[in-house]
């Protein structure tokens, strides 16, 4: 008979929840009759995918992607059941391949991301190819795609890829992106976003009612202490900016010399490149959560 039509392929796939190269050899061997493709399928227990992916996926690992002209990055976490099957060469092959179309098309939702090309046919494809070769649910559970017109980006992956971070910078000079004094504290400010888990890039990031709640509760600590107003205020302001600190990136202290700030280091190496680095933007994200 012709060959095989995509959609005949679809159909049986949509069908049975098998791969698509599976799908399309039962229908090649039954020369495109349906019916007889399912009992092929069922026969070589290929048509259970949809059992295996409705089982709980906790496990997984999160990729981080930077463009060569280091203007995009991307970070998905594709996730699987158990930490055997995410320490699989197969597994990590497909999650770095996912990621790497993510950061090609950057797709607008993730349902869009499903329908990317991959290999010779989708993302969704090649995850349901996946549960039929490992034998266990797999799916994209989240994924993010910063763009700029200059600067640079940075990533860093810990734990095995339980844990991934990327970071967009801004500065005004092309050949600061290469720069050695530009690469190695862009790599330790991931770094310092994987180990202290900042809240926002500075204390003006922070969004007005976050800042207006947590003075208030500084404020009411204040109060109960018994002390006069005006070192009420005080205490409070003393508090807030402790706030700051902590969970403000390039207000925390540097992770490599606690002395001085993410702030400093920064200011440090624009001084060093005659350039104005500044943070943009991060994304932290640690498996499951």
């Amino acid at each position: 008979m012709s060959e095989i039509s995509a959609k005949l392929v679809k159909e049986l796939r949509e069908m049975t929840g098998a791969g698509m190269m599976e799908c399309k050899k039962a229908l090649t061997e039954v020369e495109g009759d349906l019916e007889k493709a399912v009992d092929v399928l069922r026969v070589r227990g290929l048509a259970a995918a949809e059992k295996k992916a409705g089982r709980a996926t906790n496990e997984g690992l999160v990729v981080a992607k930077v463009a060569a002209d280091c203007l995009s990055a991307a970070l998905v976490e594709v996730n699987c059941e158990t930490d055997f099957v995410s320490r699989n060469e197969t597994f990590a092959a497909l999650a770095n391949k996912i990621g790497d179309a993510v950061l090609a098309s950057k797709p607008a939702s993730l349902e869009a991301l499903t329908e990317l090309a991959l290999d010779k046919g989708t993302v969704a494809d090649a995850i349901t190819d996946g549960i039929h070769t490992i034998g266990e649910n797999m799916q994209v559970s989240r994924y993010a795609c910063l763009s700029a017109d200059k600067g640079g980006f940075s990533s860093y992956i810990h734990g095995g890829g339980r844990l991934g971070i990327i970071v967009q910078f801004s500065f005004d000079k092309p050949a600061t992106a290469t720069a050695e004094a530009f690469t190695v504290v862009a790599k330790d400010v991931a770094m310092q976003v994987a180990a202290a888990n900042p809240l926002a890039v500075s204390q003006e990031s922070f969004a007005p009612e976050v800042v207006e709640k947590e003075m208030s509760i500084y404020k009411a600590q204040a109060a109960e202490s018994g002390k006069p107003e005006s070192i009420q205020e005080q205490i409070a302001t003393g508090r807030m900016k402790k706030f700051y600190a902590e969970n403000a990136l390039v207000e925390q202290a540097f992770i490599k010399d606690p002395d001085q700030t993410v702030r400093e280091v920064l200011a440090a190496a624009s001084k060093e490149l005659g350039d104005n680095i500044t943070v943009v933007e991060f994304v932290r994200f640690e498996l499951g959560n």
